[in-house]
């Protein structure tokens, strides 16, 4: 087995990755093999698949069924969506996530899910949906190394106000000292869990809390999202909800970008822009109304923040 890793350089392991983890996203409605995942990475198929199991924690097999399995209870959620062409949602969900049988899909949905399929979507509760990162990315930032500029992520930032009436916040604490530690110090589900939720105003975000959800000797950074005030359903162990008041949010948003693991040079464009915006000069001022939002970036809508602001 150590024969495996002489000569194979973290960097390459990361690139060969990186190119199984597009070629499964480009192929996921498809067979997928070991060889052209293999072929993908640059490899022989035994070598491909222990990087990926060492650098992503899963076999490719269980990766793209947790993708797939994701997708399907996204469509049950969202009833159906486009995916539902017979009486049945869940034996279309099945069909649509490469699974022979209706038996087989709601084995490896309760195991993915804890939560069988028909239940789920009478029910719709939070559950934690499978979130890949590009691998090359995550370990840029993980190693702290900062990203390259990159001419072809564009800088243009647009500027907009979003009202919220009174709602709930849910959050997950943690010690504020990067995404990717806080990560390992509370676990990456949180960011599943929180897109699972149908009933949520936005995405899952990173955030610094207001002044008045501080607790003594803590970092104020936390990872939560916002629900409407009346959403009462279970929230895992650990996590926290609060009653926020109405508030007005500044939301900044960059452009679309080509490459996935661009998305840190997004979030910095943005992040730069937050940091250079006249808000006094626009009669705006920091709000306690609500935390600050920082909602990652997707290559198809642009990295988000959100701001809560009040009148001057």
């Amino acid at each position: 087995m150590l024969c495996v890793e002489v000569g194979w350089p973290m960097d390459d392991k990361v690139a060969a990755v990186n190119r199984m983890q597009e070629y499964i996203a480009a192929h996921l409605d498809g067979e997928i093999t070991l060889e052209a995942l293999g072929a993908a990475a640059g490899y022989s198929k035994y070598y491909a698949v222990r990087a990926f199991g060492e650098l992503t924690g899963r076999t490719p097999f269980a990766y793209i069924r947790a993708l797939r399995l994701t997708r399907a209870a996204q469509a049950l959620r969202d009833g159906g969506g486009g995916l539902v062409r017979s009486t049945s949602p869940v034996i279309d969900a099945a069909l649509d996530s490469g699974f022979d049988s209706h038996d087989g899909f709601t084995r490896a949905f309760m195991r993915e899910f804890g939560v069988n399929p028909q239940e789920y979507a009478r029910k719709t509760p939070a559950v934690r949906y499978f979130v890949p990162y590009p691998i090359a990315a995550y370990y840029t930032l993980k190693e702290g190394a900062e990203p390259m500029p990159k001419e072809k992520v564009p800088r243009t930032v647009t500027v907009t106000t979003v009202e919220r009436p009174a709602r709930k916040l849910i959050f997950l604490r943690t010690g504020g000292r990067g995404y990717f530690k806080d990560c390992e110090e509370v676990g990456c589900d949180w960011e599943g869990f929180y897109n699972s939720i149908p009933e949520k105003f936005d995405t899952a975000a990173g955030c610094h809390l207001p002044r008045f959800l501080v607790k003594p000797g803590t970092s104020g950074s936390a990872f939560c999202v916002e629900v409407p005030l009346d959403y009462n359903k279970p929230i895992p162990e650990g996590y926290e909800s609060a009653e926020l008041p109405p508030c007005t949010y500044l939301y900044f948003t960059g452009m679309p970008y080509d490459d996935p693991n661009d998305f840190c040079v997004a979030i910095g464009i943005v992040n730069e822009a937050v940091g250079a915006y006249p808000f006094e000069r626009f009669g705006w001022k920091r709000s306690e109304n609500g935390p600050d939002l920082g909602m990652g970036a997707d290559a198809e809508t642009g990295a988000r923040f959100a701001m809560p602001v009040e009148r001057v």
